[in-house]
């Protein structure tokens, strides 16, 4: 569904992304995983168009992917960004309507907005509740349901369980798998390595700007390298 090949990004004089290629198929969570600075969030800027690549490929479903982010949201790919950056001033009826700003197909955005309140029963409940009154976990909710609102067939999710308590991250976790059982394509940026590994088919390790390993994540959970560099000893016993 999405290949990226040999993308170079820079900020200046720094090279963030040196060479970087991932592949995801459909119907797959492949889950990206490094350390602070590694170039995670850059990589999946640099697919929804927030950062401009220098050099470098990126395809969707086999065709150039534009570079314009309204564009490649029109094209089926939504990014939920990371730190839940909600339109806090609006309801959250108005933020998940501002998710569906590209489209025209009412009937539809209904049956979607009555699925993402399945999805989150808790955002039914705060429907006319100021976005911004909302707790952290609600607000990275409702930050995955407005990017659903899109329709996208390809959703780019950076840190999802970014400051958020155990339980919550545990809830998160959850809603991405039931999200992928949808039918929906899940590009995940994480530093929770466990979490990330745990519910991917396909994964890869960042390191400064660099892919150093990849693989099926659940062979990737397993290696040495990645156990103790992400997941320390505790996280071992539990493999």
């Amino acid at each position: 569904m999405l290949k990226v090949d040999n993308l170079n990004v820079y900020y200046g004089g720094i090279h963030a992304l040196k060479g970087v290629s991932i592949n995801v198929d459909e119907g797959q969570i492949v889950s990206i995983i490094g350390s602070n600075g590694a170039g995670k969030s850059t990589l999946i800027n640099s697919i929804s168009g927030i950062v401009k690549y220098k050099e470098g490929e990126i395809t969707y479903k086999g065709d150039k992917l534009p570079k314009q982010a309204h564009k490649i949201v029109k094209a089926g790919i939504c990014q939920v960004p990371e730190g839940r950056i909600i339109f806090a001033n609006l309801t959250v009826m108005e933020n998940l309507n501002m998710g569906a700003f590209l489209r025209n197909d009412k009937n539809d955005i209904e049956k979607d907005k009555k699925r993402i309140f399945e999805l989150f029963p808790i955002l039914k409940a705060r429907e006319n509740q100021i976005a911004g009154t909302l707790s952290g976990g609600e607000q990275q909710m409702l930050a995955m349901g407005r990017g659903l609102m899109s329709n996208p067939d390809l959703i780019l999710l950076d840190e999802p369980s970014l400051g958020l308590a155990p339980l919550l991250i545990n809830t998160i976790f959850d809603i991405i798998i039931e999200i992928k059982n949808m039918g929906k394509t899940i590009l995940l940026v994480e530093q929770n390595a466990f979490k990330a590994l745990s519910i991917a088919d396909k994964a890869y390790v960042l390191e400064q700007g660099v892919v150093t390993l990849e693989g099926d994540a659940k062979s990737l959970i397993k290696d040495e390298k990645v156990q103790e560099a992400y997941l320390g000893k505790k996280n071992t016993q539990t493999v």
